[in-house]
């Protein structure tokens, strides 16, 4: 059984895709970018700004499923230019400081809207 996630704590989804997905005590998190939930639109701000807010937008989806970031098993981080990359890991690394999940980065050429991070996560339900 699968269970759809929606809350109004992070940006609606943009395109045919859902928020997350709840199944076999999973959480499956569709990638979060720098939008404000609010208003839709990207924030204004550097790489740290933009990875706040979508920590922020991930542990929106995360409490709606009944997750946490706590309970974040692993973690994609998708970089428009790697030489953010400790810029990004410093604000990263605020919201898990204990027991990190495991993690992949990589830089990609383009992302949605042209922001500067999006990162997905797989959580314990």
């Amino acid at each position: 059984m699968r269970e759809v996630i929606a809350t109004n704590q992070a940006p609606q989804a943009i395109g045919p895709y859902s928020q997350a997905i709840k199944a076999a005590g999973l959480v499956f998190t569709s990638g979060q970018v720098a939008l404000d939930p609010a208003t839709q639109q990207v924030i204004t701000g550097d790489i740290a700004a933009q990875t706040d807010r979508v920590m922020k937008n991930l542990s929106g989806v995360l409490q709606a499923s009944g997750s946490s970031l706590e309970k974040v098993l692993r973690c994609t981080v998708f970089l428009k230019n790697m030489g953010d990359f400790a810029a990004m890991n410093e604000v990263y690394g605020r919201y898990f400081s204990k027991t990190p999940p495991a993690r992949s980065t990589v830089e990609v050429a383009r992302l949605p809207k042209d922001v500067l991070v999006e990162i997905d996560v797989i959580a314990l339900a």
